[in-house]
């Protein structure tokens, strides 16, 4: 039987793996659990297991451009001691990635070999976890990309939405960044296959299909809480400096799942209608 670790288990996307491969063999540890940054327990954790699916990072994308020693020490050095265990006992790893690896000035969706062009601290760390664990495990390593994630199990976008509905009369959301809302459930699900499949090692972008901007997101959220979408009013990033740079464009392409015989991932429309209908968003 099949063994699988999970790192970052207390997470958004960490708790949705737990259900979707519920009834099979798996260990889900904790950030306090694990710390990926050791890599003697790293080891120690990995060993036994089959399969490792490392949901743990350091995803605070602002706080990263000043403590971006901390986060490379998750993001990078934590990817690679996981891909060390991983090829000494010839387990399969799974490294979540991010579409901030990208720039965010293409015109077009990102392909999967289109070359790493980090422009924040955040990026820049897991866009080195990516590389590191590659280049240590090449023939059992899989690098999912993902972006804008929203579910149940933590603060996310879409939540967050939901509280300032009760809060304000309208709300303004930036309408210039245009990317791929994905639900963690989905994206548990869609690891769950691919490693069903046992598709071959490399970058796979693992998004809702479609595109939208936050606005559009925003909108819909409103729209399927059974609220007035028109309370969502557009503007531009210049009104929300943050530290960190925000790619204007993230848009990933799917093409590597035509490679192994799995198809893209659904609209991002639908998949936010089923986290509605599911309750994951505080409705059903």
């Amino acid at each position: 039987m099949t063994r699988y670790l999970i790192t970052g288990a207390a997470g958004m996307l960490g708790r949705d793996l737990q259900a979707v491969l519920s009834g099979r063999d798996v260990t889900a540890l904790s950030r306090s659990q694990l710390d990926v940054t050791d890599g003697d327990a790293v080891a120690a954790a990995v060993e036994g297991h089959d399969v490792i699916v490392n949901a743990a990072g350091y995803t605070r994308v602002d706080d990263a451009e000043s403590h971006e020693v901390d986060a490379f020490a998750i993001n990078a050095t934590g990817a690679a001691h996981l891909a060390t265990a991983a090829a000494r006992f010839g387990a399969t790893l799974v490294q979540l990635s991010t579409d901030y690896v990208f720039d965010g000035t293409a015109g077009a969706p990102y392909t999967e070999s289109n070359p790493r062009t980090p422009v924040s601290a955040y990026g820049r760390t897991k866009a080195e976890g990516e590389r590191l664990a590659l280049e240590i495990h090449p023939e059992g390593t899989r690098v999912i990309r993902t972006a804008w994630l929203y579910g149940e199990h933590g603060g996310n976008f879409a939540a967050t939405i939901l509280r300032l509905a009760g809060e304000r009369d309208t709300i303004d959301v930036v309408d210039d960044q245009r990317g791929q809302p994905t639900w963690t459930m989905d994206l548990a699900t869609r690891i769950a296959a691919m490693l069903d499949a046992d598709v071959a090692p490399g970058n796979y972008h693992a998004t809702n299909s479609g595109e939208a901007t936050w606005f559009d997101f925003a909108q819909a959220v409103f729209t399927l809480a059974g609220l007035d979408a028109r309370r969502v009013k557009p503007t531009t990033s210049s009104r929300f400096i943050r530290p960190a740079h925000r790619p204007a464009y993230s848009v990933l392409g799917h093409n590597a799942w035509k490679t192994v015989g799995l198809g893209p991932m659904r609209d991002w429309k639908s998949a936010l209608e089923s986290a509605f209908a599911s309750g994951a968003l505080g409705a059903s």
